[in-house]
């Protein structure tokens, strides 16, 4: 396979792959602005740029209930028939997990920077790239619009109950507040859960004097019933609150894992770091899908005319792709099969692409891989 056809052969490769790239994308995207940068006599001609690698953007979902015990936790199986198994009977916090998402980001990857050399009759060379410094297109204008990279979003812990917020006080009677002993308050409560069950079954039958109007009124109703049941219910039942926590990590995947921390969790603080030793580990795994075709690669190239030095080409990346794994233990929570650049390798153009002196030769790029987008003559 000679030069030219094995550089076709890898580029279309890369537009098979390519063409999962942004399937595989998070709807969310942080907005990175691009500058034209012109090849002239004062920069030799030459024009530095550099091609990006990948990162996770990982975000850990967890729950922290707060449980508050009822004053009346120990009447609630005399008084409302309750089993013990579903009465709080003290105060406590504690955490669960819940989900975990991952969006792969491409960042710029100094270890990869590069110069474009143009010959002085080139008619007017330039380069687009983003702001800090990745290769956008060469010899062609970019969309006006701010180049979009991939991003995990950005949330911050947000505060929801499962239940409405509601004061229990609102509902307290007369006859509850003069109670002497927490015995009398006690069976005084659940004299009140009888009787709003007793008016919200009247209501249901018909069996009242001032029938409800129309459907809305009547949810309106019994919706407030409802509320009051609940505040007066969990006196005894006691009460549960649930606040969404968030955590974000970033990992960059340099190599294969097998079994690496990503996190632990702990029952009682939540989504902590890889070297805290109060929460259980969450592992990540990572599995290289392209190494077989690397190693054919590296065989066929051994066979084939040296191809030209990084120094005088024009370098972009080809993606490899990895598959994902997430495990609590040994359960499997999360997979995916995410684009790294990483795991696949670096391609050239020779520089006599632009020296075409009869057709401007155009390059695009998808700043988020280094790879090509599209050659236009």
């Amino acid at each position: 396979m000679n030069r030219i056809t094995k550089m076709r052969t890898n580029t279309q490769k890369f537009l098979l792959l390519a063409a999962g790239v942004f399937s595989l994308a998070n709807p969310l995207f942080a907005q990175t602005k691009v500058v034209k940068v012109n090849a002239l006599e004062a920069n030799n001609y030459g024009i530095q740029y550099m091609l990006p690698k990948t990162i996770f953007k990982i975000e850990v979902e967890y729950n922290e209930i707060r449980q508050k015990a009822g004053p009346y936790a120990k009447y609630a199986s005399r008084y409302l028939g309750i089993d013990e198994s579903n009465i709080i009977m003290e105060d406590r916090t504690y955490y669960t997990l819940g989900d975990i998402s991952l969006t792969e980001t491409g960042v710029p990857n100094k270890d990869q920077t590069y110069l474009i050399f143009f010959k002085t009759k080139t008619f007017a060379p330039f380069a687009y790239l983003t702001e800090d410094g990745v290769i956008c297109s060469i010899n062609a204008e970019y969309p006006d619009e701010p180049v979009y990279r991939k991003t995990a979003p950005a949330v911050s812990p947000s505060n929801t109950s499962n239940t409405p917020a509601a004061n229990p006080q609102s509902v307290f009677t007369e006859e509850y507040l003069r109670a002497g002993s927490a015995s009398k308050m006690a069976e005084v409560a659940a004299k009140n859960i009888y009787k709003i069950r007793e008016s919200r079954q009247d209501i249901l039958t018909g069996d009242v004097e001032n029938v409800p109007k129309d459907g809305e009124a009547m949810k309106i109703i019994l919706s407030n019933l409802d509320l009051q049941e609940r505040l007066w219910t969990e006196l005894f039942t006691g009460s549960s609150e649930t606040i969404k926590r968030t955590k974000q990590l970033t990992v960059e995947p340099s190599e294969e894992w097998k079994q690496k921390v990503l996190f632990r969790f702990s029952t009682y603080y939540g989504a902590v770091d890889a070297d805290d030793l109060s929460g259980r580990p969450i592992y990540i795994q990572l599995k290289d899908l392209n190494t077989r075709e690397k190693e054919m690669s590296e065989i066929e190239e051994s066979g084939t005319k040296k191809k030209p030095k990084e120094a005088e080409s024009i370098v972009y990346n080809l993606p490899g792709q990895a598959e994902v794994n997430i495990y609590d233990g040994t359960k499997k929570i999360y997979s995916i099969t995410a684009i790294v650049t990483q795991f696949g390798s670096t391609q050239v153009l020779s520089p006599s692409l632009l020296e075409n002196k009869k057709a401007l030769i155009r390059i695009y790029f998808y700043p988020n891989t280094g790879a090509i987008k599209q050659i236009i003559q």
